[in-house]
């Protein structure tokens, strides 16, 4: 079992670093495109740092482990809105400014919720459903970048073409590696501890698939990039369940234990918890930040309970 833990880390770790280098280079590429940073959050960081869950869902699903598959999006979900975003505000309060991209993000996890709510399935019509949404929200944020260009370049880091194909190929590489050691351990631990699989996606895989997003984001909001650290996490939700689900889904359809469906409810409510904390002042302050950590530490008792 030690030599298990110790591989599950190095999953981790390869996951960690790959999404870097993955985000790394590709914000690289988009200095020279001179797009704006919520594009930016939306789209390269976010699907980025999302590339962890597409790895561990889709090597679970190709491996007949639905639940893994799908208890990480749903639980990745539910860490990005609580955890991460009440992180950014709980450390540093910042002006966010409404867009379509939020209220999509809601409405992507309730159209989830109604494909499995009466019978807990995700079929192959539904993932080809979920992938033409994927490609209209990938279509209009491209039209929102192409028709809001900036003069003047972001900061962002930059690196050669030979070094951003190099770390763009070795980080996605990584991240494949990572998600199969992952996966495989996550089954091996929750054997022997009589944890059931759908338990460990929720916690384990979800929280270790959600630290790019944690890392990135709280990052960004340090550096007052709110639209990064916001961006990151409204993009890589919606990736999760349209691009995630659907190809998982596509590859094996997926059938949801009954108590999946309340985990995306929670899921649609830390969506509309965001949407209510900042409709108001524009803003998500302090105060919004520690209600979405204390809603979190709630649910997490309540699966450790279940």
């Amino acid at each position: 079992m030690i030599l298990t833990y110790v591989l599950l880390v190095v999953g981790f770790v390869l996951l960690i670093k790959g999404a870097d280098f993955f985000v790394e280079a590709s914000s690289s590429i988009a200095k020279t495109l001179r797009v704006p940073s919520i594009i930016i959050g939306l789209t390269i960081v976010a699907f980025g740092t999302s590339m962890p869950e597409l790895a561990v869902s889709t090597t679970a699903s190709l491996a007949g482990n639905n639940e893994i598959a799908v208890g990480n999006v749903i639980g990745s979900n539910i860490f990005n809105l609580l955890v991460v975003l009440g992180a950014c505000g709980a450390i540093r309060p910042f002006a966010v400014q409404l867009r379509w991209d939020y209220a999509a993000s809601v409405g992507v996890a309730a159209a989830l919720f109604f494909m499995i709510v009466g019978d807990h399935f995700v079929s192959r019509t539904e993932a080809i459903i979920l992938l033409m949404l994927f490609a209209v929200f990938v279509a209009m944020t491209v039209r929102d970048a192409l028709t809001n260009r900036i003069e003047e370049e972001e900061e962002y880091k930059s690196i050669t073409p030979l070094r951003c194909a190099i770390y763009i190929v070795g980080g996605l590489t990584a991240i494949v590696c990572g998600g199969d050691l992952v996966v495989e351990c996550a089954k091996e631990i929750a054997l022997a501890l009589g944890m059931s699989q759908t338990l460990v996606g929720l916690t384990v895989v979800a929280l270790g698939t959600s630290l790019p997003e944690l890392f990135t984001s709280v990052s960004a909001a340090i550096k007052g990039k709110a639209d990064i650290a916001i961006g990151n996490i409204v993009g890589s939700n919606i990736f999760n369940i349209l691009f995630v689900v659907g190809t998982a889904a596509l590859i094996l359809p997926v059938e949801f234990a009954p108590n999946f469906v309340i985990d995306t409810a929670v899921a649609i409510g830390a969506g509309v918890l965001l949407l209510v904390c900042v409709a108001g002042k524009k803003k998500l302050v302090r105060s919004h930040g520690i209600i979405m950590l204390v809603c979190y530490a709630a649910y997490f008792a309540y699966l450790m309970m279940g």
